[in-house]
Parts: C-alpha cells; sequence; structure tokens
C-alpha cells in the first residue's frame, strides 16, 4: 500500500477518521476503500499531496486499500504525458496503489449503459440549447432556472437522439444529454446537468472510439461505485456537488453506494495552486516546464531537492477539517524540509563567489588530504578527504578589509580557522585598477592541522569554509527563491504581475570540491554554510548543475520585510 512514515502508533485524529472508524465499528463498511483521482490535464502541485496523504493515509492506517484513478473524461485537455508524471509523483511521495491502478475511460461503456438507463425512466433528456443558452436557463443564486423547450421530448427521441450522438452524426455542441432533476433546485448544480456532451476529440486511452464523452460529474461518483468506494474523500469546493452525487447513486441500478466527505483544500502562500494557472506559467515561457524548481508542483519540488518525506510530514501536520481554506505560510513547508534535510544531507565545500587566497608559507605543489565530517547529525556517514593546498578559495563575504569588531571572519591582521584545516592569518588584501580585492596573501601555523590548537593556547572565534584551487571544480549554480513577490498573487488583478523577476538566478563562477562532480542527481546536500543543495537532471561530470533547494535560514523572508 504504502512505503510512507504512517504509523498507526502516533495516527493523527480529526473527523474523518472517527467517521471511518465509525462505520467499520458499525459493521457499516466491511473494509475501508479509498482513491485518489486526479484529472490527466496537468501535474500534480502540492495542494494534491494533501489529499494523497489523507487517501492513502487513512487506507494504511485501517488496513484497508486506495485506488489511484484517472478520471480522464476530457480529451481536449488530457494527455498522456500527464498521467504518466502523475504516477511518477504518486511513487516519489511514497505510496504504492499496488494492482488498483484504473481509470474512468474504463468505464465508458458502462457509464453509457447507465445513460440509456436514466433516459429509459424518464430521467435525462437530450437537449438542444448551445452552452451559452444553458447559462442563460439555469438561472442564478436568486432567481429559479427554466425548462428547456427540449425538456419533454420523448423517451425514444431521446433514446433516438443519443444513439446518433454516440455514431457521430451530430457536431460539438449541437446536442447534449442533461439529467433531469429540478431547473428551481437552490443548489445550481441540480438544475439539469450535463451528463454527456458531444468532443469529436482523440482520447489518449480509447482513441477515437467516442465522439461522446461523461462529463466529471457524471463520471466521477459512478466509478467510485463500479471500484467499490466506501469513503470518496475530496475537497470543500465540491461540497456542493454532493447532492447531485448522490442523486446519481439513488437513480442508478449501481452495486455500491459510496458516500462523499469533504475537507478544507490545501491554499499555500507566495504561489498559485490552480492547475490553470500553472499551465499558463508553463505556456507563458515564464518557467521552463511544468517540472521547473519554482513551480509549487510535485516534480518542481523534487527537481528542487525538497525530500518526499518532508512534504508528508507538512501534509499530515496541516490536519484535516470542515473549515473553510486557509493560507498556509510557505515558511511552514520550509520548516519541514530544513528538518529533513538536515538530518539526512552529505555535508561538502562549495564557494559561490570566489576570492583567491595565496598561503605564501605552504610549499609549491604540496597537497594535505583533511579528513572532513559528511554529516555531523549522522555518526555512521563517515568522513571524506578533501584536498588543502597553497591557493584556496574563500567566500568573498568571509573577508573584510576594514571590518568592525565584531566581524568573525577573515580581515587583514585577523586570523581564522579554515574549516578541517588550519589557522590562517591574511597579511594583505591585493586589490586590480578600480580598487577590488582580487586575492588574499595569508600565512598559516601548521601547528593547528585539522583541529588541534596551538602551543601557546590561543583561540580563534571564526571558521570559514575552502576549496582547492587547484582541486576546485566549476559549476553552474541555479539559485531560487519564491516565485511570486506577494503572498497573494493576483489579488490585484493579472497574477503573472506579481512574479518575482528574481526567483531564478544563474551563478557561473561557483567553485566546488571535487567530489561533487559524482553527485548522484537529486540527492541531497549541504553546501557548508551556504544552504541546501542537490545535482539538477542536467548535471554531468563534466559540466555540474546544481540546484539551491532551500538556504540554512530564511533570508529571503527577511529581506522582504525590510523592503
Amino acid at each position: 500500500m504504502s512505503k510512507a512514515d504512517n504509523s498507526s502508533a502516533d495516527a493523527p485524529k480529526d473527523f474523518i477518521r472517527e467517521i471511518i472508524q465509525s462505520d467499520l465499528d458499525a459493521g457499516r463498511v466491511e473494509g475501508l476503500v479509498t482513491r485518489f483521482p486526479p484529472e490527466p490535464n496537468g501535474f500534480l502541485h502540492i495542494g494534491h499531496a494533501k489529499s494523497l496523504c489523507l487517501n492513502f493515509g487513512v487506507a494504511e492506517e485501517f488496513g484497508g486499500r486506495c485506488h489511484l484513478r484517472f478520471d480522464d473524461t476530457n480529451p481536449v485537455k488530457e494527455e498522456t504525458l500527464y498521467i504518466d508524471a502523475i504516477k511518477k509523483d504518486v511513487s516519489w511521495l511514497g505510496f504504492d496503489w499496488g494492482e488498483h491502478l484504473y481509470y474512468a475511460s474504463d468505464n465508458f461503456e458502462q457509464l453509457y449503459t447507465w445513460a440509456v438507463h436514466l433516459i429509459e425512466n424518464g430521467k435525462a433528456y437530450v437537449d438542444d440549447l448551445n452552452a451559452e443558452q444553458m447559462r442563460e436557463y439555469r438561472g442564478t443564486l436568486k432567481e429559479p432556472g427554466r425548462n428547456s423547450p427540449h425538456r419533454d421530448r420523448s423517451v425514444e427521441e431521446n433514446l433516438d437522439l443519443f444513439a446518433r450522438m454516440r455514431a457521430g452524426e451530430f457536431a460539438n455542441g449541437e446536442k447534449i444529454v442533461r439529467a433531469k432533476i429540478d431547473m428551481a433546485a437552490g443548489n445550481i448544480n441540480l438544475r439539469d446537468p450535463a451528463i454527456y456532451r458531444i468532443l469529436h476529440e482523440t482520447h489518449p486511452r480509447t482513441g477515437d472510439a467516442w465522439c461522446i464523452y461523461p462529463t466529471y460529474d457524471f463520471a466521477h461518483g459512478q466509478s467510485d461505485a463500479i471500484e467499490g468506494i466506501t469513503h470518496s474523500l475530496c475537497t470543500l469546493e465540491f461540497e456542493d456537488h454532493r447532492p447531485l452525487y448522490d442523486w446519481f447513486v439513488a437513480n442508478l441500478p449501481v452495486t455500491a453506494a459510496p458516500h462523499q466527505y469533504e475537507f478544507s483544500r490545501l491554499s499555500l502562500s507566495h504561489t498559485v495552486l490552480s492547475k490553470r494557472n500553472l499551465k499558463k506559467l508553463v505556456d507563458d515561457n515564464n518557467v521552463n516546464g511544468w517540472d521547473d524548481p519554482r513551480m509549487p508542483t510535485l516534480s518542481g519540488f523534487r527537481r528542487r531537492g525538497y525530500p518526499a518525506s518532508a512534504i508528508r510530514t507538512f501534509a499530515r501536520q496541516l490536519g484535516f477539517t470542515k473549515s473553510g481554506d486557509s493560507v498556509v505560510e510557505m515558511a511552514n513547508l520550509d520548516f519541514f524540509v530544513r528538518e529533513a534535510l538536515n538530518k539526512s544531507a552529505q555535508r561538502r565545500m562549495a564557494v559561490l563567489d570566489p576570492l583567491k587566497v595565496v598561503i605564501e608559507n605552504w610549499p609549491e605543489g604540496e597537497v594535505d588530504w583533511m579528513d572532513a565530517v559528511n554529516n555531523p547529525e549522522d555518526e555512521n556517514a563517515g568522513k571524506r578527504k578533501v584536498p588543502f593546498t597553497r591557493e584556496l578559495y574563500i567566500e568573498r563575504d568571509d573577508f573584510m578589509e576594514d571590518a568592525p569588531k565584531k566581524f568573525f571572519r577573515l580581515s587583514v591582521g585577523r586570523e581564522v580557522r579554515f574549516k578541517y584545516g588550519f589557522f590562517v592569518t591574511c597579511t594583505e588584501a591585493i586589490k586590480d585598477e578600480n580598487g577590488k580585492v582580487v586575492e588574499l596573501r595569508c600565512t598559516y601555523d601548521p601547528e593547528t592541522r585539522s583541529g588541534s590548537n596551538p602551543p601557546d593556547g590561543r583561540k580563534v572565534k571564526g571558521t570559514i569554509h575552502w576549496v582547492s584551487a587547484e582541486h576546485a571544480i566549476a559549476a553552474e549554480v541555479r539559485l531560487y527563491d519564491p516565485l511570486f513577490n506577494r503572498p497573494d498573487p493576483g489579488a490585484d488583478g493579472d497574477f503573472q504581475d506579481d512574479i518575482n523577476p528574481d526567483a531564478l538566478t544563474i551563478n557561473r563562477s561557483a567553485l566546488l570540491e571535487p567530489s561533487l562532480a559524482e553527485a548522484p542527481i537529486s540527492e541531497a546536500i549541504q553546501f557548508e554554510r551556504l544552504g541546501y543543495f542537490c545535482a539538477d537532471p542536467d548535471h554531468t561530470p563534466a559540466a555540474p548543475v546544481f540546484n539551491r533547494t532551500i538556504g540554512l535560514r530564511d533570508s529571503w523572508a527577511k529581506a522582504q520585510k525590510k523592503g
């Protein structure tokens, strides 16, 4: 069922789990069956993770099963690309549907038969109104709708027209099948909703076998019934659709009667979670595809280096309520990402803004291989060797020419420890013709190797990282920040006007310790003192490319407050 961390001992408590427990205890269901039913018209995003974790999580906790089903009823927007991406995302997040992979398109013949059943029983009809006319006839929240002039067609005429629709006699929009419920209903979803429409489009799975397709509302609940779903768990925007869901179950000869339960969905600050808007970002080239690390898609998070465990923990901590949707700060997700990476990420040294250091009393050509800790949070992670040489590079920010007293890094006349190495004192700063410092001349104390203190007992307060000039590899490092400048993109107009132009900064001057040339794609790495990174799929040993997953601290949020 699941490879995720959902032990029953610390299972959360919420109204959905209480309902499930009550139904099992009372014998209303023999075993729990849930489903995760995405429409394959885009990639999964962080909002879907909440539903994923709930549906697969409760199934595991209560000894049931969870199905993965694609509600593929609209060939205009659906693609095999999305189906494959969704499967990959669900597996990456840690969930396994086993043999229970389904498609609404598997049920097209049965759904057609059930639509015929409704027509035969006078509960559905073929309408000639176009989309604009249907909206006009539907009424408003304050005014009831009006019956279509075609609502009272005979059963025989409706059956004939529906068969001809299937045969392809009519153009798109020329006919539509509607359930006959109540045009005066307070819930607009019950005002004779569409159940079948004409779409002369090739379907990703059924090809051109059909030119009529069931609507989502008609296919969704009936697919639940076919699969024997006991608890149909969905987000609050489907609450007004529940009476229609129940009407179909009550008026069709289904063998199971699933029930729908709604919970609040996830909204995240500084991003958009509408698939329509995410697709617009892709189509308008504001990002480089659905898996761009700036995107809130699961594939984007994976490429950026977010651990699946952090997303599961985040979703778990949110809880599941019936209250309205609330906006969760991005910082909440970042907290769990940092917590997971701190425990798992291998430590490596990298310099993003290099400043050259020459240790003048170091012998020419000599290399001293220092022991460096791979992960101080994991004693089993071991150590590695890093080369210390006469010429090194440090971060430019680790040197200040006119340093204040509390600047505990390098300055002329000051001494610091080079991590895993020696005490080093800067003796001179060399500048170019524009007055920019381009090189530091230093000396080292050979009696301070690898953390040992000098005989005179002196201590230093500063420790900085470095890379060997001779051994360092050049890399492209992609630095990511939130995609939007404001927490509520589009609140004052077009959401694309709020895009952060600095959401991606590409650094091509980075120098990394040599072991990083062979870094596995997507493996978590902490560039010491800089943040968490991972090798991008574009990475090769000859041309290293790394993505910044997240900084060690939320410096972006602080910068926004100051701004």
